[in-house]
């Protein structure tokens, strides 16, 4: 069997069009079903729509790497130079016939393939979803200088650098997504992956809060319940430590480290197994190497998933009291309900992992459990700071209020 290159950008021009074929059905959906809308109802539909979409994208990446589909086409951004698992099948059969489970299959292939698919089709989502803001914004500056309202955008409802930095970012993420493959599940690698694909979606769920917070009405927005600085600072604290969790969850499954403890809430019959830290969170490394570049020992594994388990105690007795505290503020019991709900999910799963030997539906329920927590706090975010940006501006003196 030849060896293949690690990047062969021939197939980037078909699997671009692939992209756009994916992306095609959700952009006909939004501006048909909102064609009647103002520009800036569209965008914010499209803006969900992509918010959606990247969520999936998220889940099914989890899907990939769960399966050990990563490496199912070897190169990149094709497979085998073809922009299909079907130009390369006498590449996958060779590659099957030398190791038949793998790391490549023509189901392994797929899955990746699909992968990238809907990645690339994400990213044609927010280009055109950054285009339509920057034009939006361009028409709405003109239609001011020219002494007409436009339509609620520019500055006002949403800056267009809010999408133009989500489209970097969609960059940032293929790069990383590159890198996953040609550095062979480079364990730093698919752990900030993941962590960008997350980023990718708060950022989404930020510009989507800005639009629905922009067009409340009045009443709606005088009903919220201000939170007081003690509240703000349990979800900001909540959401700081949801990230750290999420980092230490992400280290855990790049490192196959899930059946390092096999009970609970013991782990090993132990409520402290021997451990090595220093070896398990040496974060450049090859996957399966310690810090020394030996191969990494079990009481490394035993480390990184311990910590992670330990710090979830921590993040679910702080999220189950912000969950205790919203729900007390009638504008927010929606939330609080939501986030008591993911909690509970997240711990199900969680335990389901250990207990039960890392089932795949329990392991992207997780991932996606770990996602809808990112989307619902980034939510909670904007909205407790509206909620108190508009008590203190109902405080103001009348003289000192804003025209």
């Amino acid at each position: 069997m030849t060896a293949q290159n690690l990047y062969d950008l021939n197939p980037a021009l078909r699997l671009m069009m692939m992209g756009l074929a994916v992306a095609l059905a959700p952009l006909a959906w939004v501006w048909l079903r909102n064609k009647n809308a103002s520009l800036a109802q569209r965008l914010r539909v499209l803006t969900l729509v992509t918010l959606f979409l990247t969520f999936d994208l998220v889940v099914f990446g989890a899907f990939t790497r769960l399966t050990d589909s990563g490496l199912g086409c070897p190169d990149w951004p094709g497979c085998y130079g073809s922009a299909s698992p079907v130009g390369a099948q006498v590449h996958i059969d060779a590659a099957q016939s030398a190791m038949p489970t793998g790391p490549v299959t023509h189901p392994k292939a797929w899955i990746e393939m699909i992968h990238r698919y809907l990645a690339t089709g994400v990213g044609v989502m927010i280009l055109t979803l950054t285009v339509f803001t920057w034009m939006a914004w361009r028409d709405e500056r003109r239609m001011r200088r020219g002494g007409q309202r436009g339509d609620q955008l520019g500055g006002q409802v949403l800056s267009p650098w809010w999408p133009s930095v989500t489209l970097l970012w969609v960059c940032l993420q293929g790069g990383f997504g590159a890198l996953t493959v040609t550095m062979k599940l480079f364990p730093a690698i698919v752990t900030l992956h993941l962590l960008g694909g997350l980023v990718l979606l708060a950022l989404l769920m930020a510009q989507s809060q800005r639009y629905r917070l922009a067009h409340e009405k009045p009443a709606l927005t005088d009903t919220m319940a201000s939170l007081s600085p003690r509240i703000r600072r349990l979800v900001m604290a909540g959401f700081a430590l949801l990230w750290l969790q999420i980092a230490l969850g992400g280290w855990v499954s790049t490192n196959y480290a899930v059946l390092a403890c096999t009970d609970f809430p013991t782990c090993q019959n132990s409520l402290w197994p021997a451990m090595d830290f220093k070896q398990g969170f040496t974060l450049w490394r090859e996957l399966g190497a310690g810090h020394d570049g030996a191969v990494i020992s079990f009481q490394a594994l035993t480390a990184i998933h311990y910590l992670h388990r330990l710090a979830a105690y921590f993040v679910v007795a702080l999220l189950l009291a912000l969950a205790v505290t919203l729900h007390r503020k009638p504008a927010f019991r929606r939330d609080a309900r939501w986030l008591a709900g993911l909690i509970g999910l997240q711990v199900v799963t969680g335990v389901s992992n250990v207990v039960l030997g890392w089932p795949l539906l329990a392991a992207v329920l997780h991932t996606g459990g770990a996602a809808a927590l990112v989307v619902l706090l980034t939510g909670l975010v904007f909205s407790s700071h509206r909620s108190t940006a508009t008590a203190r501006a109902s405080k103001l003196p009348a003289s000192r209020s804003p025209a």
